[in-house]
């Protein structure tokens, strides 16, 4: 294959492609009706030429007919005159105008056939232009549907990579973030309100058994202190040791801290 053959393919192509995303289908199909228009005013045209041409054969073999006549009765006068010589060139001349009457007889079959095709030709054209102006709205309609389709796809399609619609989703996903955000903040503070309650109550309850604790051991140390009568007749007592206490002191704690 030549180059020239290969750039001339390539630019064809080129073309038609060009052509085809140009082409609008309401555009084209109103054009098409206007052109179809233009077919039916020539076809008229056509028929009316044909009709006038059928009208004047049909009129020049009647002439002819008629003269042939006329050509006819001249020769039987002559005759009737004795004048045989003038009849013949009477005969003679009726006989060219029954030849041309023949002749455009003929032409004039031919031509009622031709204008009668021409005819039925206008017939079908005018039914396919109204089928075709039926046809145009509704198919210029289908086109409109089919276009507000497309585009509708397409945005749809693009919505995924569309950057507005990205911004948005990226906001979304942020206030949810915060709300999470918020929530976790939230149950953080009521937890450590309750920690901090639990604590309180649970103190009070350990001070309070210690409180009562420091005062039976308060007392009975006072117990053990106080003489009942002289320091002759009482024996001593010697006062716990401190060193006792505060292992049972120990022991509880740790027995609090247990519950």
């Amino acid at each position: 294959m030549g180059f020239f053959d290969r750039l001339s393919r390539l630019l064809r192509a080129n073309l038609n492609d060009m052509v085809s995303k140009a082409e609008d289908p309401a555009k084209i199909l109103d054009q098409s009706v206007a052109d179809m228009q233009d077919d039916l005013v020539k076809l008229r045209q056509a028929v009316a030429t044909a009709i006038a041409s059928q009208k004047r054969i049909e009129n020049q073999a009647k002439q002819a007919e008629s003269t042939a006549g006329k050509w006819y009765e001249r020769a039987e006068l002559a005759l009737q005159k004795g004048e045989d010589d003038l009849a013949r060139e009477a005969l003679s001349r009726r006989k060219t105008y029954q030849e041309t009457a023949t002749a455009l007889n003929a032409q004039l079959s031919s031509q009622a056939g031709q204008v009668d095709t021409l005819k039925k030709s206008l017939t079908a054209l005018e039914g396919k232009i109204a089928e075709a102006k039926t046809k145009k709205d509704m198919l210029k309609a289908r086109a409109q549907a089919a276009k507000a389709q497309e585009q509708l796809q397409s945005a749809v399609g693009s919505l995924g990579t569309n950057s507005a619609m990205a911004a948005f989703e990226r906001m979304q996903e942020k206030v949810e973030s915060m709300e999470a955000s918020s929530q976790a903040a939230a149950e953080l503070a009521g937890a450590d309100l309750e920690s901090q309650f639990a604590a309180l109550e649970s103190g009070s309850d350990v001070d309070d058994e210690l409180a009562a604790l420091r005062l039976r051991m308060d007392g009975g140390a006072a117990a053990t202190s106080l003489p009942s009568g002289s320091d002759s007749e009482a024996p001593r007592l010697e006062p716990a040791k401190a060193a006792e206490v505060d292992a049972e002191l120990e022991e509880l704690k740790r027995s609090i801290d247990k519950l």
